[in-house]
């Protein structure tokens, strides 16, 4: 499913990102049994190190970092999307074993957004979309603009290890960490400007590795036509989540994707920040360069895979 961004233009900016505080290498997480992978197995996809959230930090602290930064660039938001990549985190667990009914609305939106005493802000929340969250946000969140005059909408997605499980996926040999990041959505010209995103999702449980390459490569040229810059292709910046880093090479050389603009960012530091890997290095990456186009690659659980084509505005667009 192809959605593009014509006139007047859906942009974002004010990036911002924070990881858990603790960092382990894989030794460590071997030995405290937080990843059932061998060392071995991880060290071979480039991981190196994860970062998780400290005993003192939660979900709800984790993303207060970046939700404040991102109230105090924008004090009265149009809406607040939220997107977590497992399902465990839409709901924080019950204070009480309470059996009534409404007991269960603990949603983490409204338990966010009232311990920053915002009201009246609508919320919408998704988490069925894996580690595709940033196209998920994008999507929601050009969803919701108006006019340029309207408040800009709020995105944010943050993720904890669900209790009792490891950081690690066994069979794909994935190592991720504990992560939170935001950014803003709006008409106003400045970080990047969305000229389209691709979707696809299948409820197969699991997708052969060729598939996803040829279908990468598949989409992201169909991607690049429809919004009018299949020529300019081989001169894109391409983000790509940090996992299944021999796929990624393969869809480099397909398309001719120089080495310097096959990014990659800190995989063996950080691991995979699940749907805050897009967001941090386009944070990172931002230059100024009018024009220059990013292609953001993603695939969550679920399955899902989904490309975002982005036109870099010559205004900041990192808020940290």
């Amino acid at each position: 499913m192809i959605v593009r961004y014509p006139t007047p233009g859906v942009f974002l900016w004010g990036l911002t990102q924070k990881l858990g505080s603790v960092r382990r290498d894989l030794s460590e997480l071997k030995a405290s049994d937080l990843i059932g992978n061998p060392v071995e197995e991880l060290a071979k996809n480039g991981y190196q190190f994860n970062r998780g959230a400290g005993k003192t930090e939660d979900l709800l602290s984790l993303a207060a970092g970046p939700f404040g930064f991102l109230l105090k660039c924008c004090t009265n938001p149009s809406a607040v999307v939220v997107h977590h990549s497992y399902g465990e985190n839409a709901s924080l667990p019950r204070e009480s074993e309470d059996r009534d009914l409404m007991s269960r609305a603990t949603y983490f939106p409204a338990l966010l957004l009232r311990q920053f005493d915002v009201d009246d802000v609508p919320y919408f929340g998704s988490f069925a979309s894996g580690c595709t969250g940033f196209l998920s946000l994008v999507t929601m969140g050009a969803g919701l603009l108006g006019s340029a005059e309207d408040p800009p909408v709020i995105c944010l997605t943050a993720d904890v290890r669900p209790k009792g499980m490891w950081f690690d996926a066994g069979r794909e040999k994935i190592l991720t960490s504990d992560a939170a990041s935001g950014f803003l959505m709006g008409r106003e010209r400045r970080g990047f400007q969305v000229l389209g995103v691709n979707h696809y999702s299948t409820g197969r449980r699991l997708v052969p590795l060729v598939e996803i390459v040829k279908r990468t490569v598949h989409m992201t040229r169909e991607l690049a036509d429809r919004v009018g810059v299949g020529g300019r292709l081989g001169e894109a910046v391409v983000h790509y989540p940090n996992i299944f880093p021999q796929a990624w090479d393969m869809v480099s050389g397909y398309l001719k994707v120089s080495p310097e603009r096959h990014i990659l960012d800190q995989l063996a530091e950080r691991a995979h920040c699940l749907s805050s890997d897009s967001v941090i290095s386009l944070g990172k990456l931002h230059s100024g360069n009018e024009g220059r186009l990013h292609v953001v690659v993603n695939f969550g659980s679920g399955v899902h895979l989904g490309i975002c084509i982005l036109s870099e505005v010559k205004a900041h667009a990192r808020a940290d």
